[in-house]
């Protein structure tokens, strides 16, 4: 048996660091050179995201719930103090913005995360195992999928109450059954494979197969998808706390900054274009990086 064969059957993933690599270096050669061009900035727009996240204590110009009487609703660069204006109660907005990405980075990793290690054990279990347990998983799915996202979100994080935890849960639930789907029709499709049914002939037990098999060859469109649910999380986020079930105030969120300045929108549109923009940016940012984790992971798209 080849050595790419061994490997197959014994569940190693289809591509290796070196492979990558190389995949990556070919493809910033020659005509295709420019299709990355907006790649590279969503990739350096996520990662000037984390930056700005990890380092908001130091770079953010006042507390997010300082409070200055004599700057409400003041508008941007005024008094050369608050670049980006201040709210009704005089804070700074640019700071509220800063801190706020802390929010919705935190909210929307930890909820794909959630999503993605409830959602893809039951999406295997079904596509691999067949029978009366694909049926009750699939069910239990469509049942959830009857309900929108945000309102799958909104009934959970009602229930439980407003927090950050609360509000990581309820989206992680939410996009559970995508990921259980898309995990499942990824199993339909690695079960028949040569090398699973190598591994079922050496007498390999169905968790085995599943654990070292059909996870690592999955992992690769998992992960992207999963890059790209961050944009659905941080937008689910942002609508939960505009409707004051997110983090509760004075914790600044993209969200509620947009929610609070809703009521000034005619004479102080600063308050809600800024923090829109922030959401639109943070939305773009994981759409593009998600682009460039799949034209990465799949050869097919190279027609390699």
């Amino acid at each position: 048996m080849a050595l790419t064969e061994k490997k197959a059957v014994q569940g190693f993933p289809a591509v290796g660091i070196a492979q990558l690599e190389e995949r990556w270096r070919r493809s910033l050669r020659g005509r295709n050179r420019r299709k990355y061009i907006p790649i590279a900035i969503g990739m350096l727009m996520v990662l000037t995201m984390v930056v700005v996240a990890l380092l908001a204590p130091y770079i953010a110009p006042f507390s997010p719930s300082a409070q200055y009487a004599d700057y409400v609703l003041k508008a941007p660069g005024a008094g050369g103090k608050h670049l980006l204006g201040t709210d009704e109660y005089g804070r700074d907005l640019l700071s509220r913005i800063i801190w706020g990405t802390r929010v919705s980075l935190q909210v929307g990793l930890a909820s794909v995360c959630v999503g993605f290690v409830l959602g893809v054990p039951l999406g295997i279990m079904a596509g691999f195992l067949r029978g009366s347990t694909e049926a009750m998983i699939m069910r239990f799915t469509d049942m959830m999928l009857a309900f929108p996202t945000l309102l799958l979100a909104l009934i959970i994080v009602t229930a439980l109450g407003g927090s950050l935890i609360n509000e990581i849960l309820a989206i992680g639930v939410a996009l559970m059954p995508n990921f259980i789907r898309l995990a499942r029709s990824l199993a339909l499709t690695i079960r028949e494979n040569d090398y699973i049914m190598a591994a079922r002939a050496i007498g390999g037990s169905h968790l085995r197969i599943m654990l070292r098999h059909v996870f690592p060859n999955a992992v690769s469109t998992l992960v992207v998808i999963a890059t790209l649910y961050i944009a659905t999380a941080i937008r689910t986020e942002a609508g939960l706390s505009f409707l004051g079930l997110g983090v509760p105030p004075p914790t600044p969120s993209w969200g509620n900054i947009l929610s609070e300045g809703r009521q000034y929108i005619k004479c102080c549109p600063w308050l809600t274009t800024f923090s829109g923009f922030a959401i639109m940016l943070a939305v773009l940012a994981f759409n593009l990086m998600g682009d460039a984790l799949r034209d990465l992971l799949d050869p097919r798209l190279r027609g390699e």
